[in-house]
């Protein structure tokens, strides 16, 4: 069979498909390489875009990157390729976070999981910092999202009962130290964009807010920190959070880019079966409170990400960077 070889436009459609993806404040910290010759994207990390006091390790920005390398792989295989992923394919590069090869359909390096059928969701799915209703997540999609992280290496627990309380408890106190942060209030600042003087490309613009929060205990980030958001309305918030965590055995660069294609792969699944997410990623960005949420009985395993789930407003889109922002092509 012959391989079909993508052109500059499938190329660009790809990526654009790739960066829909979540990232910490919505950094986008991305760069694509695709060589035309040998078929193989190159996905680097971008530094300039990185959050030196929320992510001083780079965690966050390998998870953004797993997630948008997730994209890519179910893009790839929705256009009928086999995309053949490694991570950190050289150690002589540390910014080469993974290659992706696009090969002939036959075999199925995606294919064979059943990621195609995700990709209605990669631009359907958005974060939602709105209040979600009570209705619980039922059992069987539960396992569905267990198992989806499953595939790619990964653990999703969803607390309850006083370890619920207690990752409540954790993502409160960080909350609370990073208001005390001068430096990491000024670096979340840095990444909000008021869109009444200009058209943002990333960050997170005031209108992805969402309501300042009245009551409940749901964790949900306040960007608009010290600084009121105009016309920007009061809720309350769900009484019982239904929070998920993600983890993976071991915590090394790999194993980070293993957690962002999880964390991908479940937001895409809990997309179609009509759930939100939001993300409560306080707690992981301090060391002693993020060791804290490890298993409570075993001690194992790494919390990688704190999703919140449920049903509710899917709130506003986020901007993206154009395509030619990020994306060079080797002819």
């Amino acid at each position: 069979m012959s391989v079909h070889t993508p052109g500059k436009v499938a190329v660009s459609h790809l990526v654009r498909d790739a960066t829909a993806a979540p990232s910490m404040h919505n950094a986008q910290p991305w760069r694509f390489h695709y060589a035309r010759g040998s078929r193989t994207f190159s996905l680097y990390a971008d530094l300039t875009r990185a959050l030196p006091h929320a992510d001083p390790t780079t965690r966050g920005l390998h998870i953004g990157c797993g997630a948008a390398l997730f994209n890519l792989r179910v893009a790839a295989v929705h256009a009928r390729l086999r995309p053949v992923t490694r991570l950190l394919p050289d150690p002589a590069v540390p910014g080469l976070l993974a290659t992706v090869r696009l090969d002939d359909p036959g075999g199925a390096d995606g294919a064979r999981d059943g990621v195609a059928v995700l990709h209605p969701a990669i631009h359907e799915r958005h974060t939602s910092r709105y209040p979600f209703t009570g209705r619980r997540v039922p059992a069987e999609v539960r396992r569905a999202l267990t198992e989806a992280a499953r595939h790619e290496g990964a653990d999703l627990v969803f607390p309850a009962g006083s370890q619920l309380r207690s990752v409540l408890d954790l993502i409160r106190d960080a909350e609370g130290y990073g208001h005390m942060d001068a430096c990491r209030e000024a670096e979340t600042e840095r990444w909000t964009r008021d869109t009444t003087t200009d058209a943002p490309m990333d960050g997170i613009p005031e209108y992805a807010f969402g309501p300042l929060k009245r009551g409940g205990s749901a964790p949900v980030r306040d960007f608009a920190g010290r600084t009121p958001a105009h016309g920007r309305g009061l809720a309350d918030f769900e009484d019982r959070p239904q929070l998920a965590l993600l983890r993976t055995l071991r915590d090394a660069p790999a194993d980070w880019l293993r957690a962002g294609q999880a964390l991908e792969r479940v937001l895409l699944i809990a997309t179609l079966h009509g759930l939100r997410s939001s993300f409560a990623t306080q707690a992981l960005e301090w060391p002693d409170l993020r060791w804290v949420l490890r298993d409570p009985d075993s001690g194992a395993g790494h919390v990688q990400m704190v999703i919140r789930l449920g049903y509710g407003p899917a709130g506003p889109r986020t901007p993206r960077r154009p395509v030619r922002h990020v994306l060079e092509i080797e002819d």
